[in-house]
């Protein structure tokens, strides 16, 4: 296993423990009040849809699990925890390289690549071996019982947040907010997301001055606030509508890139809550001055927003990625 462990250092990283402070000094409850809910209420808790091989590979999981582990991996649904983000936590002190079996590790493994595409699973690996030193070095948490409904499995660690919940959580993608990130600094394309940063830039090349007026401001929300906005509250940057067609075109591209990384029973769903939105003609999309890195006008922070979608990504110092995708209907 890698010994890069060293942590690439922002504010947004560093309020969350690492994992041996964690283990140290508090309990897994305390530190997820820490994180961001991005949920209200309770769930929608309706029958799961027909489940892909994760979810199956997900209660083959749950199976082995011994009563001692389950009680520090499986979780009422109802846990708070299972609906906080953060770029930089555990949920459980189930660390995967000590604390589970090796065909349990293997298992994990492979729902981790049933609920990534090819590309985003190879990417995610690098991710995981550069910023903590490998997935070993991640924790797992299980949501509710995968024999019953609903259910979620929920990997977390530095830069990453993975979940497969086979639908159990109606009108959300990828069965609730998510965060990726890669802690290169810098605007270079040793970052495993630099290509989105490139995508993004696209749309802003191709946009005429009047409109680069519209699209860039000057500073940038908190990256966590990724709620979905109120209706009647207006979203910054420069609408879909106002746009071209091959600008329209440009803009739907940054948004399958971004969620490119996921199986595509997830990216489908993705899309069909995105155009329910009202699309590309009811996105937003600003671009950030601040954090300019190498102040060459390639803007590293920009943001993606519609009455179903917000992505937040913030390329300084580092990559921070932030989703969430979700019908306006969906309860919770």
């Amino acid at each position: 296993m890698s010994e890069k462990t060293d942590p690439r250092q922002c504010p947004d990283c560093d309020r969350s423990l690492d994992r041996r402070q964690f283990l140290a000094t508090t309990t897994a409850a305390a530190v997820a009040t820490s994180a961001s809910s991005l949920f209200t209420g309770e769930m929608l808790q309706a029958a799961p849809k027909p489940s892909s091989a994760a979810e199956g590979i997900v209660r083959e999981f749950y199976a082995t699990l011994s009563d001692e582990q389950k009680k520090e991996v499986a979780l009422p649904w109802e846990d708070s925890r299972r609906t906080k983000i953060n770029p930089n936590w555990h949920i459980t002190k189930a660390q995967i390289d000590t604390f589970f079996t090796k065909a349990q590790q293997d298992l994990i493994q492979r729902i981790v690549k049933g609920v990534t595409s090819e590309d985003g699973y190879d990417r995610f690996l690098k991710q995981m071996e550069y910023d903590a030193g490998g997935i070993g070095e991640y924790s797992v948490a299980l949501f509710g019982d995968p024999s019953k409904k609903p259910f979620e499995f929920e990997l977390t660690g530095r830069h990453l947040t993975l979940r497969a919940d086979g639908d159990s959580t109606p009108g959300a993608a990828f069965g609730g907010p998510i965060v990726y990130g890669h802690g290169e600094e810098g605007n270079i394309k040793q970052n495993l997301f630099f290509h989105l940063t490139e995508r993004a830039n696209e749309v802003f090349k191709a946009l005429d001055g009047e409109q680069r007026k519209q699209a860039l401001l000057t500073d940038a929300p908190a990256e966590g606030a990724v709620k979905l906005r109120p209706e009647n509250r207006e979203i910054p940057g420069i609408a879909g509508s106002e746009l071209s067609e091959d600008q329209q075109q440009l803009v739907t591209a940054v948004f399958k890139d971004i969620i490119g990384s996921y199986r595509e029973e997830d990216v489908q769903e993705a899309m069909s809550i995105y155009k329910a939105g009202g699309g590309v003609e009811k996105t937003r999309i600003a671009f950030y001055q601040a954090g300019d890195l190498g102040n060459d006008k390639v803007w590293d922070i920009w943001r993606l927003e519609s009455p179903t979608v917000v992505c937040h990504f913030r390329g300084a110092p580092h990559v921070h990625a932030y989703i969430n995708v979700r019908r306006r209907d969906a309860k919770g």
